[in-house]
């Protein structure tokens, strides 16, 4: 079963950055367009960004203009670049494929996720 798999993910500083991966073991990331989504700490998951096939993304309120987002397709890869990263951004970062008309639905089966905590 194709599954996608997030990592990148570690413990940095508050104003530092990362940079998250979302690969997959067939044409899921290449074919679609991807969502990354988070769940901090005793909180739900939520919606972060959305990279469509062009690369074109949009992002959540919370990370526009410290976020961004790429993808290589033919590498089948799609990275979130996490700039001035808060406190508030320690979650569980993982990536899907969003549903069209809601992007808080998914279609494919959640990856383990990958560990973001920012300290001060």
């Amino acid at each position: 079963q194709v599954q996608l798999v997030e990592s990148g993910g570690g413990l940095v500083q508050v104003g530092g950055s990362l940079r998250l991966s979302c690969t997959d073991s067939g044409s899921i990331v290449s074919g679609n367009a991807i969502a990354w989504y988070r769940q901090p700490p005793e909180k739900q998951r939520e919606f972060v960004a959305r990279i469509a096939r062009d690369g074109s993304a949009l992002f959540a309120d919370s990370v526009r203009n410290r976020f961004t987002a790429s993808r290589d397709n033919a590498k089948k890869v799609v990275f979130l670049q996490m700039s001035s990263l808060r406190s508030e951004d320690t979650a569980v970062y993982y990536c899907n494929v969003p549903s069209p008309r809601n992007w808080n639905q998914v279609r494919a089966s959640w990856g383990q996720g990958t560990q973001v905590t920012v300290i001060s």
